[in-house]
């Protein structure tokens, strides 16, 4: 493995720069190129600071730029290709999702076989497989099981068109004969220091008296912390790149989980900022097949309005079945390929999210505290 050189797209993303920092660390890796389409100013100091251990380029460009892609992947040895619109509200355009998660891979994967690039491994999704029902239970799902989710909401489709795309693609002849090798993993919801998904949970808690929003409370998951799904890239690049390992990777996707107990989407926000006085709803809340019928109504008047307005309702069937269905997965596959088991424990997964959530109920404090001098 002497002097080989990785891509990271995303790189500035939640999950994007934890994988850098742990690449830092790999053996003979001569370069890291971070790529995205911009860096916060304290993630590029953080990145320079990397520098003394291994050379470290950070490239500002966008996933559907050609000439952009065939640049960054000249001389690369390994892709991860992370980067993604993330959307489940249906908050972006459609059109924009496909073309970022669909059209960008696509457009990877050939400046992949321009650049002679051996290893590509794609960051897809639990939602890839579903849930397509509320009433679907997968308890300890695995990789054998036919499962594709039936959505037509952009972000799920578009994550299965990529991984479809990407997975097909091992097996190309390289521009100079080699052989490109890829293979996805697919992580249940991640946590940790930095989601925005628990950040804008709790800032909503803490401008309702400390209420927290109730998105998920008949909901059976296993949430994964975002340093394992890291950890689990990096298995995945040495497993490709070993010849022993590789022949079982190549071509596959993999279930990426840790040890966090199975629970509700609500339970587990609770139990991050418990200590901190933040409480579940306790009133009634409706029936779940009656808010998926709400949401079904919701979703006929948006499409009756649309020619004259843009009505965007506050949720949808396909949010409410995501948040509301028992869908968990076993890593045993990951195990047996990759070698994976969590870096993090859940016990220490757990003290890094809720210190970070004690940060933003503090940074919450200061500003109250700032507004009322």
């Amino acid at each position: 493995m002497t002097g080989w050189s990785c891509l990271v797209t995303g790189a500035g993303g939640f999950l994007g720069q934890r994988i850098v920092r742990l690449l830092v660390e790999e053996k003979e890796l001569k370069e890291i190129r971070a790529l995205d389409k911009a860096f916060r100013p304290e993630l590029r100091e953080e990145f320079s600071k990397l520098q003394n251990k291994t050379k470290l380029t950070m490239l500002e460009g966008d996933i559907l730029d050609e000439s952009c892609l065939k640049r960054a992947c000249q001389d690369i040895t390994v892709v991860i290709h992370t980067a993604s619109i993330i959307d489940v509200l249906g908050a972006i355009h459609r059109e924009s999702i496909m073309n970022v998660n669909v059209k960008g891979t696509q457009l990877l994967l050939e400046a992949c076989v321009h650049a002679s690039v051996p290893v590509f491994i794609y960051t897809s999704s639990v939602e890839v497989a579903g849930p397509s029902s509320y009433k679907e239970v997968i308890q300890n799902g695995h990789e054998d099981q036919p499962l594709e989710n039936t959505w037509s909401a952009p972000y799920p489709y578009s994550k299965q068109l990529a991984e479809k795309a990407v997975l097909a693609a091992n097996g190309w002849t390289l521009k100079n004969g080699g052989t490109l090798y890829t293979c996805a993993l697919r992580p249940m919801y991640i946590y940790g220091e930095g989601s925005r998904f628990i950040s804008a949970t709790i800032n909503e808690a803490l401008n309702n008296s400390g209420i927290l929003p109730s998105t998920g409370k008949f909901s059976t998951v296993n949430p994964v912390y975002v340093g394992n799904v890291a950890w689990a890239h990096i298995l995945a690049l040495r497993a490709l790149r070993d010849p022993k390992k590789a022949p079982s990777v190549r071509g596959q996707f993999y279930y990426i989980s840790d040890d966090t107990p199975h629970q509700s989407y609500d339970g587990f926000n609770y139990g991050l900022s418990k200590e901190f006085g933040l409480r579940l709803d306790s009133s009634w809340s409706l029936p779940l097949f009656l808010m998926y019928w709400i949401a079904f109504l919701l979703e006929v008047v948006s499409f009756l309005l649309s020619p004259i307005y843009t009505y965007r309702p506050p949720f949808n069937r396909h949010t409410v079945t995501l948040s509301n269905s028992a869908y968990t997965f076993s890593y045993k596959k990951a195990q047996r390929d990759l070698a994976y088991k969590p870096l993090y424990s859940w016990e220490e997964a757990r003290q890094k999210t809720v210190e970070w959530v004690g940060s933003l109920v503090d940074r919450h404090k200061e500003m109250l505290k700032s507004k009322t001098q």
